[in-house]
């Protein structure tokens, strides 16, 4: 198992969430309302003048495969070529909760079906790029499951809890094996949340703590510690992804805990159960906050990173998401994420200064104490 030699530590996430609202049945699609899609050269020009060399961005499915086993690459390809000309890695997301109207979600032919998008993707991507793709199978395989059950994406299968979860990781192993049938370097990543849960009370500690442990009940599967039966094998895991913002940790059925209260666990001890519990390198896949908050938010987590890396924990990244403002999947609201703005009247998108500021102090800091050499060093 290879581990993945990624461009830049610090990288930059592009929201590419393509589902179906339950509430009315639209379809979203933030690669095109961020205007990702027209702006993807200028977006990953600024990425790599900002030293953001490795991305995180997606495929849209359901613009791909609008009939059944036909594929029109016409909506990626562009992204493809933007890539190589500006010198990006790009680790693509195949399924950020979106797929094709002609696909139940919940059924035996969505596996097959994933498969054979899933192998065609990564054919193409040798084909046009030269290089092996990088690939996160299915975005958060733990939230999608939860999120169909609690009413906030529209209902997938059984209600029973852990069906679900069941089906997303026999389609993830279907895809990894079909796509090392035909690129056995393309390598795998993963982006589950990162949570801690707290009893309110003495009597709720036990339930907290199930809640709590929940969080790793994708990667169990996926790496064949449980429900073997699925296929699951520790070659899936190149890298463990792990999605995390200021509201993961709260009380059991109650209020989130605010970072800096006595009760919220520091990021790097969360960082080194991880690392203890799988023994493979970590990537940050998604990290960010909101309005004046970001600069702060990305100072601690860097601050964690670097604590962990010098405990041992082979931390190979930090993905700021989303990269740009996006709008709210609900109502449409624009939120201010990231490092650049949504695009102006001009058409182009600025930077949010105070952010680009603590980047940059953060990339220094990261030379400076935390280099390569010390990290591979710290790993061993």
């Amino acid at each position: 198992m290879a581990d993945i030699l990624f461009k830049s530590f610090y990288m930059a996430g592009f929201e590419c969430s393509s589902h179906r609202r339950r509430s009315d049945g639209v379809r979203l699609d933030l690669i095109a309302s961020t205007g990702h899609d027209r702006l993807v050269r200028e977006d990953y020009r600024s990425c790599a003048q900002h030293g953001l060399l490795t991305v995180r961005d997606g495929l849209r499915w359901h613009l791909i495969e609008r009939e059944p086993g036909r594929y029109d690459w016409s909506s990626w390809l562009p992204m493809l070529e933007a890539a190589v000309e500006c010198g990006l890695q790009v680790m693509w997301d195949l399924f950020h909760y979106g797929s094709p109207d002609h696909l139940d979600q919940g059924s035996p032919e969505f596996i097959l079906s994933y498969a054979r998008f899933a192998a065609e993707a990564v054919r193409m991507h040798r084909e046009v790029t030269g290089t092996a793709a990088i690939v996160c199978p299915l975005n958060e395989i733990s939230f999608l499951s939860w999120a169909a059950r609690n009413g906030v994406f529209p209902s997938i299968g059984p209600e029973e809890g852990g069906w679900l979860s069941r089906h997303l990781v026999s389609t993830a192993v279907a895809g990894m094996r079909a796509m090392r049938e035909v690129d056995q370097d393309c390598r795998f990543i993963w982006a589950e949340p990162l949570i801690n849960v707290l009893p309110k009370t003495p009597a709720d500690a036990e339930a907290a703590e199930a809640k709590r442990l929940s969080q790793y009940h994708a990667y169990e599967m996926l790496s064949g510690r449980t429900a073997p039966e699925l296929g699951g094998s520790p070659e899936w895991l190149d890298a463990v992804g792990i999605n995390f913002y200021s509201d993961n940790q709260w009380y059991l059925d109650g209020s989130t805990v605010p970072l800096g209260h006595r009760d919220y666990r520091p990021l790097a001890d969360m960082l080194v159960e991880t690392y203890e519990r799988y023994g493979r390198p970590l990537l940050i896949t998604e990290t960010g906050a909101e309005g004046s908050a970001r600069p702060a938010w990305f100072h601690y987590v860097c601050d964690e990173v670097r604590d962990a890396i010098r405990r041992g924990v082979p931390v190979e990244g930090v993905c700021l998401y989303p990269i740009t403002s996006f709008p709210c999947w609900d109502d449409q609201h624009q939120r201010q994420f990231g490092l650049f703005t949504g695009p102006g009247p001009h058409g182009k998108r600025d930077v949010y200064a105070p952010l680009g500021a603590e980047l940059y102090r953060q990339q220094e800091l990261l030379e400076r104490e935390c280099s390569p050499e010390v990290r591979h060093a710290a790993a061993r």
